[in-house]
């Protein structure tokens, strides 16, 4: 696979995650909500390939999930998302992981972001100490 759609492929898993993390779905329950087999779902998070349009459509249609922002990063998961904080959260946490020196998967990197957004819209601080301990726990 060329580069540039790992690249895309990646990206788009991580905020794959982040959308289900936020509806509260398990992996398998999502795929079957949109009728796809639990492995390939997976495969979409983990970056390993690109997800079909049909599957695209009913996640959007059935969750109101904002389908271009799946795709490119564009727009807000939905209406009335903080899309700047959400650039914030995810600009620093990778800092963070850039500054540290910290690999993780991107798929564990989604759930990172959608933990520290959650609080956010919950009006809740999140401390540097939350961020660590998010990260140890999906560390390998």
């Amino acid at each position: 696979m060329p580069q540039k759609h790992a690249d895309l492929f990646a990206a788009m898993g991580a905020r794959l995650t982040i959308a289900r993390n936020e509806i509260g779905f398990s992996q398998a329950a999502m795929a079957e909500a949109i009728g796809v087999s639990p492995r390939a779902y997976h495969s979409y998070e983990k970056g390993q390939r690109g997800m079909p349009v049909e599957a695209l459509v009913a996640m959007g249609e059935r969750f109101e999930v904002d389908v271009p922002w799946l795709l490119l990063g564009t727009k807000s998961i939905r209406a009335g998302h903080d899309f700047e904080a959400l650039k914030h959260i995810e600009s620093s946490l990778d800092k963070h992981l850039t500054d540290e020196g910290i690999k993780i998967k991107s798929e564990k990197r989604g759930a990172i972001v959608a933990r520290w957004y959650q609080s956010h819209v919950e009006g809740r601080e999140v401390t540097d100490d939350d961020v660590h301990t998010w990260i140890e726990l999906v560390r390998e």
